[in-house]
């Protein structure tokens, strides 16, 4: 049976609660992998996708940390008191925890806005290798996206509410509630500011995206980040795996292919 290790981690406003899956017994340790989560509910719809993916990934010689970042989760604070810089800071701990239980090669691996995240970290850490998920490209519209939501449930009660005037709350410094979360001001405007940004030059990339139907590219938008990246240096291997997009179903949905990709991409030799 796996041996999985739950655990609080000491973080800059109270414990973050972690998961960590050891390499498993008796294989060679290949090196430690960082899972940045999504934003709001998709973190939460993503969890078994997750577990799933890391329990392979141990198998095959990976230590894998899992975190709730603060105010999600587990993990100490409410969502209305999270913050960009916060999360970063907590990210930077785990980092440092894995290269603490050895693990001196890293992956980051984000999710969704969990790639831009880990993007950050990767300029300024000895993060050898990125593994993205479904990255969000840009943080302002994902937050349009998120807003949106609001909107919608609006409708649906015969409200009137406008994306001008839920822009204006934040503005004049009020939190929003959207599907259950309470949104501050400050995390607004951060990720209205957040960009994927391009990675070091020599650094490895591998971008995954699920699409339905074989054969189908990556996004127009992917597709020209991808490019980008490549003039800037750094090796990036883009992929597009038939799947539902688990973070979003209505029920807990899994991705089979994108697990068995992930683990043969992060096995194979650079």
């Amino acid at each position: 049976m796996a041996v999985i290790e739950a655990f609080f981690l000491p973080g800059s406003q109270g414990a973050r609660f972690a998961i960590y899956h050891p390499p498993a017994a008796g294989v060679a340790e290949r090196g430690g992998v960082l899972y940045v989560p999504p934003f709001a509910e998709e973190m939460n719809k993503a969890r078994r996708m997750v577990a799933l993916q890391a329990r392979r990934l141990a198998v095959a010689g990976f230590g894998v940390l899992i975190p709730d970042l603060y105010g999600c989760g587990d993990s100490a604070g409410d969502f209305a008191e999270a913050r960009w810089e916060i999360w970063r800071d907590d990210l930077s701990r785990c980092r440092d925890w894995l290269l603490g239980r050895g693990h001196h090669r890293l992956v980051l691996w984000g999710l969704r806005l969990g790639a831009l995240l880990a993007a950050e970290l990767a300029g300024d850490s000895t993060t050898q290798r990125l593994l993205l998920w479904q990255p969000v490209l840009d943080g302002e519209r994902f937050l349009h996206q998120f807003l949106r939501l609001r909107l919608t449930a609006d409708r649906l009660k015969g409200g009137d509410e406008t994306m001008a005037r839920l822009q204006e709350v934040l503005a004049a410094g009020q939190t929003l509630e959207v599907s259950g979360y309470e949104l501050s001001p400050e995390l607004a405007t951060a990720m209205k500011q957040a960009r994927l940004q391009v990675p070091p030059a020599g650094g490895w990339v591998d971008w995954f995206e699920l699409v339905n139907a074989v054969n189908r590219p990556l996004l127009p938008a992917s597709q020209r980040t991808v490019d980008e990246w490549r003039t800037s240096g750094v090796t990036i291997h883009p992929r597009t795996l038939v799947g539902e997009a688990f973070w979003a179903t209505q029920e807990i949905a899994t991705a089979p292919d994108l697990l068995a990709a992930t683990v043969a991409a992060l096995v194979a030799e650079r």
